[in-house]
């Protein structure tokens, strides 16, 4: 039976018929939906774990213990899983055990465009990368089948395009796995350095034997045609390869790490010119001019920037581009904003209202880094506003009653934790204002640690974040409501005046939850609106201006009522009935 299916979908549709038996992952846009989809299905047992490095460990025992394993993350959630990673290529595996990383050219939910063929290359490991839905559920399956043939972990790499758009799949059966025997192999999973030492030399053994894997592979194919040109490509640039030159010869990749070499030098004996289309950095080109294989064209053509298209394949190699039917209109901008209702709205009016020094963090918050209300100075990485406020308040004492550490409930579980230990512990004096909204709202509503739920919906233990905090050596732990725009600007005014470092938990639950109802939207009166505009400094995209006169917009108004804080004059008033 076929099916149209995301990406995402896919994957998790491929680890069922793989007989994978574990997930655990943390969400990051574009992987996120492939645990969702995988929890639905009977025979895996699926988690979210609080960060990538205990999703990865989770895996990893999983996998010695027997059970098809697997985890996911977003190419950054990669650099916080690394460190089991590249031990556990070391070790191996018992089971087989996949990764899944989602790259993000474009950036369209990141805050870099890191390649992650670099992670497989520097933890030799082999890395697989699907062009379509079709390719992700089978090679999900070729992937198990790697890891056990090689002892090793394999990584799956998609990306945006391919994780979020949909293509036909061939459904299949689910293939029954058993449990391997797990056997104590102290020289093979004890990482002591006598122990590790042996095993790099298996290391370098397989690498060698998947190169040769590499030539003879099914995932890798030669389809040739006009003679002319002929492209080395993979992933989603395969399919802008075949769309712009369907009679061109090709070389598509499936297997990325280790590339094949006598294949490729054979093919660029076949084809007059020689062109590498990949997106972000030349690690194909790379290969190529590093074994003498011509190339005629790559990075000098596509550049190191962005994702690639139709469009800008057809610039870059003189095509030209097809005629569209013209628009007249011009489509305005719509940047991303804060929910109507969002709990972080009135607090970060509060922070740009005292123009305090925020360092911030990874989440629906970091939007308060726009204007109007431009409320936040940093953003690096998930958990480092907490880290960050420390240093930056340690060697600018005279900035510690203005500067603050923002972090959202998710975040803090993630990595947050870690830097308010280092605060207490290094005698820091930073104010930190945990965003408690009971979800994780970034990636869609994935429940996590604080929440009192499991990724099953099942009821769990609720961490408490104050009860973290304080156990951290935290003294001055306190709760405010984000709306009541006063009590936050006390109970900030208030801890960031005492030389000690003080937790503010603001908390409120995403307006998006289910469970959370919508007031009656407000109204202006427009005699009593005098055109201050103190209204839109909250940006709330309830509220315009129209002949000079605040206006609402009642089919997104939810009553929050931060509006009425900001106006001095009672100009928005609860609409009757």
């Amino acid at each position: 039976m076929k099916k149209l299916m995301l990406g995402n979908a896919a994957v998790a549709r491929g680890l069922y018929e793989a007989g994978c038996r574990f997930v655990s992952s943390y969400p990051g846009t574009p992987s996120t939906e492939i645990t969702e989809e995988a929890v639905g299905y009977d025979g895996i047992y699926a988690e979210w774990a609080p960060n990538e490095k205990v999703a990865m460990e989770a895996a990893i025992g999983a996998s010695i213990a027997g059970a098809r394993s697997f985890c996911a993350m977003k190419h950054v959630g990669m650099n916080v899983a690394a460190d089991p990673m590249f031990t556990a290529s070391y070790t191996g595996v018992n089971a087989g055990m996949l990764i899944a990383v989602a790259d993000d050219p474009g950036m369209h939910s990141s805050q870099n465009e890191q390649d992650s063929r670099h992670y497989a290359i520097a933890a030799k490991l082999p890395m697989l990368e699907p062009s379509d839905s079709a390719e992700c559920l089978a090679f999900v399956k070729e992937g198990y089948a790697i890891s056990e043939q090689f002892d090793a972990p394999v990584i799956l790499r998609t990306c945006t395009r391919v994780a979020h758009a949909q293509s036909a799949v061939e459904l299949g059966e689910r293939a029954d796995i058993p449990l391997k025997d797990y056997v104590k192999n102290a020289p093979k999973f004890v990482a002591a350095p006598a122990n590790a030492v042996k095993r790099h030399v298996v290391v370098e053994e397989r690498m060698r034997a998947l190169a040769q894997f590499a030539e003879t592979t099914s995932l890798n194919r030669e389809e040739m045609g006009d003679t002319e040109v002929g492209f080395v490509t993979s992933g989603t640039c395969y399919l802008y390869v075949r769309e712009v030159f369907p009679n061109a010869s090709v070389f598509k990749l499936g297997l990325v790490n280790p590339l094949p070499v006598d294949s490729l030098r054979a093919f660029a004996g076949k084809v007059k010119k020689l062109i590498v289309v990949e997106e972000l950095d030349g690690v194909i080109e790379a290969h190529l001019r590093a074994h003498g294989i011509r190339v005629d064209g790559g990075k000098d053509l596509f550049g190191l920037l962005g994702e690639l298209s139709q469009g800008k394949l057809r610039a870059a190699m003189g095509v030209p581009q097809p005629e569209s039917a013209p628009y007249d209109e011009m489509v305005p901008a719509r940047p991303p904003v804060m929910c109507p209702g969002c709990p972080h709205r009135g607090l970060f009016a509060v922070l740009s209202k005292l123009k305090l020094t925020v360092m911030g963090d990874i989440g629906c918050y970091t939007l308060g880094a726009s204007a109007p209300l431009a409320a936040m100075d940093t953003t690096v990485c998930m958990g480092a506003s907490i880290g960050m406020a420390h240093g930056f308040t340690k060697m600018r004492p005279d900035a510690a009653k203005r500067t603050v550490a923002i972090i959202g409930d998710s975040t803090f579980m993630h990595s947050g934790m870690t830097g308010v230990v280092n605060v207490a512990y290094n005698k820091g004096v930073s104010t930190v204002i945990v965003l408690d909204n009971a979800i994780t709202g970034m990636t869609g509503h994935q429940q996590n640690p604080t929440t009192g739920l499991t990724l099953r919906q099942e009821p769990t233990v609720a961490i408490r974040i104050e009860d973290v905090c304080r156990a951290a050596g935290i003294e001055r732990v306190r709760v405010v409501d984000p709306q009541d725009m006063r009590a936050v600007e006390a109970a900030l005014r208030e801890e960031l005046a005492v030389d000690a470092p003080s937790v503010i938990i603001a908390r409120r639950p995403c307006m998006l939850l289910k469970y959370v109802k919508p007031n009656p939207p407000l109204a202006v009166d427009a005699a009593k609106c005098v055109g201050c505009k103190s209204c839109l400094r909250i940006g709330c995209p309830a509220i315009s201006f129209r002949d000079g006169k605040a206006s609402v917009d009642e089919t997104i108004c939810v009553g929050c009522g931060l509006c009425e804080q900001m106006c001095k004059f009672g100009a928005f008033q609860k609409k009757e009935a």
